[in-house]
């Protein structure tokens, strides 16, 4: 099944990350930001984010993300106050989800795949 298969990649990634306090930019970066890479045959069409995994934001991925791209994705300032740990799920062209997963996004150099 579609989900296992995405959310089996995410588990193996959610389990080598730790927990940090706050979202805060890189030392000398004015921007806080993550790379997601899609390994996946199936575009992404979103990207949700949630610190509590009930209320849950998008990130801007203009028209998507296709097989095989890595994209950066940059933090909005507005969630500098935030928790490092969100939960994150993404939504393909075929309208499946990935199961929400937690990451922490104050990780250096965090690349997320599919």
């Amino acid at each position: 099944m579609k989900i296992s298969h995405h959310a089996g990649l995410l588990a193996v990634i959610a389990s080598s990350l730790m927990v940090a306090t706050t979202i805060e930019p890189a030392m000398g970066s004015e921007d806080y930001s993550f790379k997601v890479s899609n390994t996946t045959s199936d575009k992404i069409k979103a990207i949700q984010v949630s610190e509590n995994g009930r209320k849950w934001g998008y990130f801007d991925i203009g028209s998507g993300i296709s097989p095989g791209a890595t994209v950066t994705l940059v933090w909005d300032k507005s969630t500098n106050d935030e928790n490092c740990t969100q939960y994150f799920k993404a939504i393909f062209a075929d309208g499946s989800e990935s199961e929400s997963v937690k990451f922490d996004f104050c990780e250096d150099d965090l690349e997320l795949e599919f």
